[in-house]
């Protein structure tokens, strides 16, 4: 059996510069800064503005950024796949014009939708190139322009979403570092609770489809909240327990920015203290596959080589998952 182990060996992302804060957002909705910090935790989102600007120009930018930081040549990419639900369009894949942005042209790319839990199922896929010994630099890209789909009117949803893009290098090493375990779950019931039901080959686009608002996320917001608050901290507290790990050998828990409520409901099942869980979700709000790595950009320097990490994400589908992990390298060495 093969002892090569997948290890995230730089982070690069993406983040727009207009910043929609819940001020501007009251003046738009029926809605204001008390309602939202009070149910969700978040004070303002990131805005992918310009006409044309699908996710891949932020994509891009996060790719460009992880090459850089890694100081790798775009021809040394074996494979580069996107995590996301806003591709620019049903095809081709969005991880295609990605790569060609950038430069990669060897090597092969495509897309993984698995809504708010696509960074964990992505990691997950791009791990088993890795390890499998013929693949040697695979980057993880998850981008969402969650304001594309977006109803503006819709008070229970609009201040929930914002754009950001992220990539991570994943790289094989022998080392006792790197992927250490991961659970991935799904079950198809959650697909009548969240969904974006227009554009696709069930209701095609047309007027009818435009008029009746079937391109904009819907959700039942108490389904999705108990089974998100459930589902997340289940298979947290599962992949300690088969990897004998308790709180205090944990360095981080990297949770889904979805909800402040779920994210603190999750850490008190694991036991963990407050200041060992990322949380930025006030800031960004929930960009969906782009949550995670975007916490781990962000806390880059702060994370040791050796750190466990618990990464952790449920979304539409319903899908979820965890991945624990040591983390690679010095984030303030790199």
């Amino acid at each position: 059996m093969s002892n090569i182990k997948a290890v995230i060996t730089g982070v690069g992302a993406y983040v727009p510069e207009y910043v929609l804060n819940n001020h501007e957002l009251s003046q738009m909705v029926d809605t204001s800064d008390e309602w939202i910090m009070s149910r969700v935790g978040i004070k303002e989102r990131r805005i992918l503005k310009g006409e044309n600007q699908g996710v891949s120009v932020m994509g891009a930018k996060a790719v460009e950024e992880l090459l850089k930081k890694t100081n790798t040549s775009p021809d040394e990419i074996d494979l580069l796949l996107c995590s996301t639900v806003t591709p620019d369009m049903p095809f081709p894949p969005t991880a295609n014009i990605i790569a060609d942005k950038v430069g990669i042209k060897g090597g092969f790319h495509f897309d993984i939708n698995a809504a708010c839990s696509g960074f964990i199922y992505t990691l997950i896929t791009a791990q088993k190139f890795v390890e499998s010994g013929q693949y040697k630099k695979v980057i993880v890209v998850s981008a969402e322009k969650m304001s594309s789909i977006v109803d503006y009117t819709d008070r229970t949803t609009c201040p929930l979403f914002g754009d950001a893009a992220t990539a991570v290098m994943l790289e094989p090493t022998t080392e006792n570092i790197g992927i250490q375990d991961y659970i991935a779950r799904s079950d198809g019931m959650g697909r009548n609770h969240l969904y974006l039901q227009g554009g696709g080959s069930c209701f095609p686009a047309s007027h009818q489809t435009v008029d009746e608002g079937k391109h904009f996320i819907w959700q039942d917001g108490p389904t999705v909240f108990k089974h998100a608050v459930s589902k997340m901290a289940d298979v947290s507290v599962e992949i300690m327990e088969r990897n004998n790990l308790k709180a205090e050998d944990l360095s981080w828990l990297v949770p889904h920015q979805a909800n402040l409520r779920i994210i603190d409901a999750t850490a008190r099942r694991m036991g963990l203290d407050p200041e060992k869980v990322m949380i930025n979700i006030e800031r960004y709000g929930n960009t969906t596959s782009a949550t995670i790595p975007l916490c781990l950009w962000e806390w880059e320097k702060q994370l040791k080589k050796g750190d466990n990490i618990i990464l952790s994400a449920f979304g539409a589908g319903f899908t979820w998952g965890t991945i624990y992990l040591k983390w690679g390298y010095d984030g303030d060495k790199l």
